[in-house]
This record gives C-alpha cells, sequence and structure tokens, in this order.
C-alpha cells in the first residue's frame, strides 16, 4: 500500500508539477507574444514614419523640380513671344521697305523718262549746232575735229611733261626727303674709317746688314723664304726696308711675321725658315677663325657654320679697289641692320646677309663665277636661309630679286662703297666712265657741248638755242637721265643740267 501511496503521490506531484509549469509556459509564452507584438507595432510605426518622412523628402524634391521647370518654361514661352514680336516688327519693317522701294522704283522710271527725253532734245540741238557751225565754217565736223587734236597734241604733250615734273618734284620733296633722311642717319649711325691697302708690304728692319743675312749665301735665304710664302721679297737699295710683293694679302702677313720671327730670333737659314712659316701659317689660320668668331659676337649674329665663319675672318686680309673687305661687311651689315629697323623689317635677317654678301670673294678655291653667285652658292651649301641667299646672290643683279632684303643689302653695299674716301678708282677707268658720259649726252639731236664736272657726279649739256626750244630741254634732262641709268654702272648719283642760252653779239668799229 506504501509503494501504492508513494507511486501515487508521484503521479499527483507530477501532474501537479506539470500543471504548474503548463500554467507558467503559458504565462510566459503570452508575455512573449505581448513584448513581440509590442516590437513590432514600434517597428512598424517607425517604419511608417522612415517611409512618410521619405515620400516627404521625394515630394518635396519632385515639387521643386517641377517648379524649375515650370519657370523654365514660362522664361521660355516669354523669349518666344518677345522674338514672335521681333519678327512682326522685322516683318512690317520690310513690308514698309517694300513699300518705300516700289515708290522709289516708280519714282526713277519716272525720272529716266524724263532725262531719256531730254537727251534727245539736246542731241538735236547738238546736231542742228554742229550744222550751223560747219556751214558756218566750212568745215565737217571730223575735219574740225582732225585740227582740234592735232592742234591740242603740242600743248597736251607740253602740259603733260610738266606735270610730270611737278609731280616728280612734288614726290622728290617728301618720298625723297624721307629716303634721304633714312639714308643719311644710317651712314651717320655708321661711320667706319676706310682702310686703304696696296699689294705691297714694306717691313722696316734696324739696319740694312740684316738684308744679307735674309738674302744667304748666294740667295738661297731668300729663294728659301719665296718658295716657302710664295712672296717675292723685294731688297733694294732703300734704307732700312724690305718690301714683300704679292696679290694676296695671307701670303704677305704670313711672310711679315715669318720675317720678323726670324730676324727677332736671329738663326735665318733654309731650315729654320720652313719652320717658322709652317708655325706661321697655322698662327695666321688660327687668326682668322678668331677674327671670324669675334665679328659674328660684334654684330650679334649667331648659328653660322664654321667655314662661314672662317670665310668672314679671311675677309680681314682682301681688299676690293683699295677698301678693306671685312670692314666693308661689317659696314654692310650695321647699314643693313639699321635701314631695315627703319622700314619695319627683320634687322637680324639683314645684317646677316649684309656680313655674308661678299664672302664670295675669299672661296679657298677660285671657280670662274662672278662673287655673288659664287657666294649664293656658299650660303645654299652652309645651310642659309632662302632669303638670305637671294640678297647675296642679287646684289649686283646677277640674278633676280625675291626678297625685299636683296634691294637693302644692295643699296647698302653701294652706301658703304661709293661714299667719299672708301674705295679708289683706277684712273683710267675712271677716264673711261667720263667719257662715256660725254658721249651719251652728245648722242642726242640738238646737243652741242657736254662737260663732266665734280668727278663724274654732274653731267653740263649744253644745247643750241635755235635746235632746242624752252620746253623740250625738261624732256631732254630726263631722257638722258634715264638713259644714264640703264646703261651705265656709276657710284652714287649723276645730276644732268641741261643749259640753253641765246647770244646776241656785234662789234662796235
Amino acid at each position: 500500500m506504501t509503494v501504492v501511496y508513494i507511486i501515487a503521490a508521484f503521479l499527483v506531484g507530477g501532474l501537479l508539477t506539470w500543471i504548474v509549469m503548463n500554467t507558467m509556459l503559458k504565462s510566459r509564452t503570452n508575455n512573449i507574444l505581448k513584448e513581440a507584438e509590442a516590437e513590432a507595432k514600434v517597428l512598424r510605426e517607425n517604419k511608417m514614419l522612415e517611409v512618410k518622412e521619405k515620400y516627404l523628402t521625394l515630394k518635396n524634391e519632385y515639387e521643386a523640380q517641377c517648379n524649375q521647370r515650370n519657370a523654365k518654361m514660362q522664361q521660355f514661352e516669354s523669349k518666344l513671344k518677345q522674338r514672335e514680336m521681333q519678327l512682326n516688327q522685322m516683318q512690317s519693317e520690310v513690308q514698309r521697305g517694300r513699300a518705300e522701294n516700289e515708290n522709289t522704283k516708280e519714282n526713277l522710271s519716272n525720272q529716266l523718262d524724263v532725262v531719256n527725253s531730254r537727251k534727245q532734245e539736246l542731241e538735236k540741238l547738238n546736231r542742228m549746232a554742229n550744222e550751223r557751225l560747219e556751214a558756218i565754217s566750212g568745215l565737217s565736223a571730223q575735219e574740225a575735229k582732225a585740227n582740234l587734236i592735232e592742234s591740242l597734241k603740242e600743248e597736251a604733250k607740253t602740259d603733260a611733261m610738266s606735270y610730270v615734273n611737278e609731280i616728280m618734284e612734288e614726290a622728290k620733296m617728301t618720298a625723297n626727303k624721307e629716303a634721304k633722311r633714312i639714308v643719311v642717319q644710317t651712314i651717320q649711325r655708321v661711320a667706319t674709317e676706310a682702310a686703304i691697302e696696296n699689294s705691297v708690304t714694306v717691313f722696316n728692319i734696324d739696319s740694312d746688314e740684316i738684308k744679307g743675312r735674309i738674302i744667304g749665301r748666294e740667295g738661297r735665304n731668300i729663294r728659301a723664304l719665296e718658295a716657302a710664302t710664295g712672296v717675292e721679297i723685294i731688297v733694294d737699295d732703300t734704307p732700312e726696308a724690305i718690301v714683300l710683293s704679292a696679290f694676296d694679302p695671307v701670303r704677305r702677313e704670313i711672310a711679315r711675321l715669318a720675317l720678323h720671327q726670324l730676324v727677332t730670333d736671329g738663326r735665318i737659314h733654309p731650315a729654320r725658315i720652313e719652320e717658322v712659316v709652317a708655325k706661321v701659317k697655322k698662327q695666321v689660320e688660327d687668326e682668322i677663325v678668331e677674327t671670324g668668331k669675334r665679328t659674328t659676337i660684334d654684330l650679334g649674329i649667331h648659328g653660322l657654320h664654321p667655314d662661314l665663319i672662317r670665310l668672314i675672318g679671311k675677309m680681314k686680309y682682301r681688299s676690293s679697289y683699295g677698301q678693306n673687305l671685312l670692314q666693308h661687311a661689317r659696314e654692310t651689315a650695321n647699314l643693313c641692320a639699321i635701314m631695315a629697323s627703319e622700314l619695319g623689317l627683320n634687322a637680324k635677317k639683314a645684317k646677316r646677309a649684309g656680313l655674308l654678301h661678299d664672302i664670295g670673294k675669299v672661296p679657298d678655291d677660285e671657280p670662274e663665277l662672278p662673287h655673288a653667285i659664287l657666294g649664293m652658292k656658299l650660303a645654299e651649301k652652309y645651310k642659309e636661309k632662302p632669303e638670305i641667299c637671294n640678297a647675296i646672290g642679287a646684289h649686283h643683279d646677277e640674278i633676280e630679286m625675291d626678297s625685299l632684303l636683296s634691294p637693302i643689302v644692295q643699296a647698302c653695299d653701294a652706301i658703304s662703297g661709293a661714299r667719299p674716301g672708301a674705295r679708289r678708282e683706277i684712273v683710267e677707268a675712271y677716264i673711261k666712265r667720263l667719257n662715256d658720259l660725254e658721249k651719251l649726252a652728245l648722242s642726242y639731236p640738238g646737243v652741242v657741248k657736254t662737260y663732266a664736272i665734280q668727278a663724274g657726279r654732274e653731267l653740263r649739256v649744253i644745247v643750241g638755242a635755235d635746235k632746242i626750244d624752252d620746253k623740250e630741254i625738261e624732256t631732254l634732262s630726263y631722257d638722258i637721265a634715264k638713259k644714264i641709268q640703264d646703261e651705265m654702272t656709276y657710284p652714287g648719283q649723276v645730276k644732268i643740267t641741261v643749259i640753253r642760252e641765246t647770244r646776241a653779239v656785234s662789234f662796235a668799229k
């Protein structure tokens, strides 16, 4: 029984425990459900709030975009209205202009009819007047016209010549004044002394005893020196002087320096002569290159080929009509730069062309070409610019000028060579030029005598008073000047003065 009671107690206790646990679980479950429902409600409310906020934000943005679009549409509509109003105004103006044009056209048409009618009346009156004039004069219209033309020819020719002279004088007062100002200012700004050189160099010595040592035993020293330098050495009775003669100034300079070193050193014999001459040749070659570099640096010219620089240095030992070639090239370069600046051109290119214009006079070989053409070929060989090459080749008119630098180089070359004291002229060539001037003027009919004066700068022409009248001497002066300009070569300019005078001679007996 006890076991039964115990089992029953366990069963009852277990049942009660199950009931209590079940009740507790249900209450806990209900609490959890209630809490979950509360949390879900809170989450739902939060989500609803977020959705409402996002909706309101999107709504506001959309409304703002709509407002902007509406504002743009309104602006566009207002612009369209303004354009429409402008088009309407333009259309009304066009219509008004068309109406005015029609009225003007109609008026012009009426006026043209009036003009045509008056023109016909005028032609009729002219015919009647011509018929009356023909009846009075006894000449037809064609004959009167021919007589009038013949009578007016001479008068027109004279008036035209006077008019041409007036225009030329007026042009001289304006254009020539400015041109002379540029040229004179250019010459004044580049005023250099002319160096006149000869084909001989005098080597001064302290005493005549040195002449014997230079000649050497049986003349071997002087023969060795002449063979090494290519210079003729003249030892004569001139006191304390030895003359070095050669057409090449470089050779003369080498002989002079070699003689100086030999006389200073005192050892003069053939082997020593050859050694000294070889050393001096190298020194002169180095001096040539250095002179070329110094010249380009002084003038501010850069980028020249080394061979061109060497040719520029060789100009120091060359001369043209007694004018030092390097001095002439430097002077021409400066003149070109100043004149190009005055004319608004590239001064650096002009200076470069002026410096190189005579490089054809100092080539290493001697081809049978004019120095201007040879200089142009050398410049082309060393990659100079085409306008510079053309300026070099055209400065003596061997080729046609195709750039503005060419006439500038030609003019500045003439300025440098033609100014007083720059060059010497051979007497025979000078006399021939003056004779040619006089003969050219004598070839014109009516010329009695001609005189070239002022070293060929002026030509006086005496004409017969019974052969040429006062009006024709202006034409004669112009024709002679034109012919001299076309056919002759001369420095500077030549003034032509035509003189016509009438002399009455009688004798008292």
